[in-house]
């Protein structure tokens, strides 16, 4: 088959269904794993001397089939030997960079399909070309290792993603032109900010829309009723980067100013806070869930965003007294204006001895998160590492809670009991009312 991509692209309708029904199964074949025949132009690999290429585009726009394509057609080709593909967490990695259904495996040609070991965390072409997995959970795993090549997805989700991101480009050193593809949903991060700016980014923005012909109509009908117009369908569906909303108690210079690696080794209290939700189901809001602790000097560490949504009231509460006992905390403490007693029945049915606190809302959200973002602008509150979600919330809680249209910001309650409990409460036990 002497296929012309350009070409095939300029045939009428019925011109292109008699090319296709010209081919034979082999040349069927080929076709279907031709991805510049599939593919639109802005999907396919920029020209020019850049170091990073950057899609920065919403959901449905093909970011994963992208970074999958992008990584084989390298392979392939030979200029990638050594390939390094980090996601947020090694569950990313493989179900969605390798085993998913945009994957390296789905998209790789038959005669081209590279041997997975899992164990390994390592695929192996038949070339030789070897990509292994790493997540950003552990940086660390990024140190000592060689690449030519690396594909990044989702990084403005990433946990600890400045010291995955340093570790990934001191190993950006072998061959004569080391390259990377970020694939990620442009949330305003610092680290997505400054790549954007970067000038050996080459930037490509791209709109849920744009992938429409390959979306399932009912998704389209859907996430634009839902969202479209709103803040959330501006970094979703259209692929924009938005800066601080105006008169949000926090800002994300703050949050990266007072940023930390690590929590203190000691820490004298540990709380485990829960915004528990009205309902239970798909539909219904997240259930917060936050873990925090105080040092000796008074400042406190945001450890984990345990956030869920869709979970029955068992499932959040297990996942609750689970991260109870993992970080040995002092208490739960959750609010009860909702679910009364339920929430503290709900939590003993999974540990009947588990040290309890309940709190009371008796004003409003932002009454109530002043003081809090308070004790973060005298630098008081640390994030170890990033939550992106939750971050999001944050930079967006205004005193009428416009930006929020129509979702709750469960992670901030939580994040605001947690930090009331160890640096604002009396330390009285019982029902404290805010």
């Amino acid at each position: 088959m002497n296929l012309h991509v350009n070409s095939v692209r300029q045939l009428s309708p019925s011109q292109l269904q008699a090319f296709l029904e010209s081919l034979s199964d082999q040349e069927a074949l080929v076709l279907q794993y031709t991805w510049e025949f599939w593919a639109r132009p802005d999907q396919l690999t920029p020209e020019g001397d850049w170091t990073t290429w950057l899609p920065l585009a919403g959901r449905g726009w093909g970011k994963t089939r992208v970074g999958a394509e992008t990584t084989i057609k390298e392979v392939y080709e030979g200029r990638a030997r050594r390939v390094a593909l980090v996601a947020e967490t090694a569950a990313d990695a493989r179900d969605v960079m390798i085993e998913g259904d945009s994957g390296i495996l789905t998209c790789s040609p038959p005669w081209f399909k590279p041997l997975y070991e899992p164990s390994k965390r390592r695929l192996t072409w038949p070339n030789g070309a070897i990509a292994t997995a790493y997540n950003a959970i552990e940086p660390e795993q990024l140190r000592g290792p060689q690449f030519d090549f690396a594909w990044c997805d989702e990084l403005a989700k990433w946990r600890y993603a400045q010291d995955t991101w340093d570790n990934l480009q001191f190993g950006m050193r072998l061959g004569a032109r080391p390259r990377q593809i970020v694939t990620t949903t442009p949330r305003p991060t610092e680290i997505v900010r400054k790549l954007a700016a970067d000038p050996t980014t080459h930037l490509t923005k791209g709109r849920t829309l744009d992938n429409a012909a390959n979306l399932a109509s009912s998704f389209l009908r859907q996430v634009r009723l839902k969202y479209e117009g709103t803040r959330l369908g501006r970094q979703e569906l259209e692929g924009e980067i938005l800066n601080d909303y105006a008169g949000a108690l926090w800002a994300r210079a703050l949050l990266d100013a007072t940023r930390v690696k690590k929590a203190p080794f000691e820490l004298v209290e540990v709380v485990v806070a829960v915004d528990p939700p009205v309902t239970s189901g798909e539909d219904a809001d997240e259930c917060g869930i936050i873990v925090a602790g105080r040092d000796a000097e008074d400042h406190v560490y945001i450890i984990e965003d345990l956030s869920c949504q869709g979970y029955s009231p068992e499932q959040w509460a297990a996942r609750a007294v689970l991260a109870f006992h993992q970080h040995q905390a002092s208490y739960i403490v959750a609010e009860v204006n909702q679910g009364g007693d339920m929430v503290e029945s709900v939590i003993r049915q999974v540990d009947p001895g588990v040290s309890y606190k309940a709190v009371r809302a008796t004003r409003g959200k932002y009454v109530r998160a002043e003081p809090v973002a308070t004790a973060y602008e005298k630098e008081r509150v640390h994030h170890v590492g990033e939550f992106a979600k939750l971050e999001d919330q944050m930079c967006l809680f205004t005193v009428d809670m416009v930006a929020f249209e129509s979702s709750s910001p469960d992670r901030v309650d939580a994040l605001v009991w947690a930090v009331t409990a160890l640096l604002l409460d009396n330390g009285s036990w019982g029902t404290m009312n805010m």
